[in-house]
């Protein structure tokens, strides 16, 4: 009897033993491919939100654009003038990534109301991956979402040129990261979908309407200029433009106007350090997002 009360103590001690596999950089980099993975899996087999991240930018490019070119015309129509739709198409292409990044970091919102959030964050591995991972997977969902505008160049007057694709699509790369990481920082505490959705939407219309996506930044009121200095999508469409009006033949004087550049103070801030300042933007906003996930449930 003894001997039989041992060999049950023992066999119950070896199925409550639980072995949890150590942490790693090598665990966190397969996490952050599994997570980028998945964005890429739930992209594919959601043709709707395919469909439907594609309406509001072609709506812009090609019946506001269109409407509004009977309307204004630059250069009276002459040799070298610039077509709206010309003008606006590298904000509809910011637009395009902006609409489906953040609706990409609301997933994270989906998986806590559903339970599958829990179980991501209870796996053996960093807490950092996951969200390294999501903003990855956002940024390429995005980006690849904002290649079929890239292909629609020509219906706005821009040339196909190999180079002028990859630059746009690399800078489109860089915002939907920014952008991604700004979504999943605001989804880390948010607990039901309408509250999210109700946030972005408040959040991207102004980012929109004060990016100079839609009109000129030279000329402003004081007031609206400051406000778009501030706004981070500002410094994603400047460079768009600067590179497909620098792949366009358009005389000194309306390049002046339909690409002053952004300006501090009457300093004209350069390209490249547009493009840090983005980055910079993202690499913060996701430190946010990790701290916010490290102290989640």
């Amino acid at each position: 009897m003894v001997r039989t009360a041992e060999k049950e103590e023992a066999a119950a001690a070896e199925v409550v033993r639980v072995r949890v596999p150590e942490r790693g950089l090598r665990r966190d980099l397969r996490a952050v491919k599994i997570v980028l993975h998945r964005e890429l899996i739930r992209f594919w087999r959601d043709k709707l939100r395919m469909v439907s991240g594609l309406v509001q930018p072609v709506l812009w490019l090609l019946v506001m654009g269109t409407g509004l070119s009977n309307l204004v015309t630059s250069g009276g129509g002459s040799a070298g003038s610039v077509d709206l739709k010309t003008f606006i198409y590298p904000g509809v292409c910011a637009m395009s990534v902006m609409f489906t990044a953040m609706f990409s970091a609301g997933s994270i919102v989906w998986d806590r109301e559903f339970g599958f959030l829990r179980e991501m964050l209870v796996a053996p591995v960093s807490r950092s991956a996951l969200v390294i991972g999501k903003c990855i997977g956002g940024a390429l969902v995005a980006t690849l979402q904002g290649v079929v505008i890239v292909m629609l160049a020509p219906l706005a007057g821009v040339p196909y040129n190999p180079m002028l694709m990859l630059q746009l699509i690399g800078l489109m790369f860089i915002g939907a990261f920014a952008l991604t990481g700004f979504g999943v920082m605001m989804a880390a505490r948010i607990t039901q979908m309408q509250a999210f959705f109700g946030l972005m939407q408040m959040a991207m219309m102004p980012m929109m309407f004060l990016s100079g996506a839609l009109y000129p930044l030279n000329g402003l009121p004081t007031w609206l200029s400051v406000l778009t200095r501030f706004n981070p999508l500002t410094y994603a469409v400047d460079p768009m433009r600067h590179v497909v009006f620098s792949h366009l033949d358009v005389p000194p004087r309306l390049l002046r106007t339909f690409d002053p550049g952004v300006t501090w103070g009457g300093w004209t801030v350069p390209i490249w350090l547009e493009i840090v300042i983005i980055l910079g933007m993202g690499f913060g906003l996701m430190a946010v997002a990790i701290m916010e996930f490290r102290r989640a449930d």
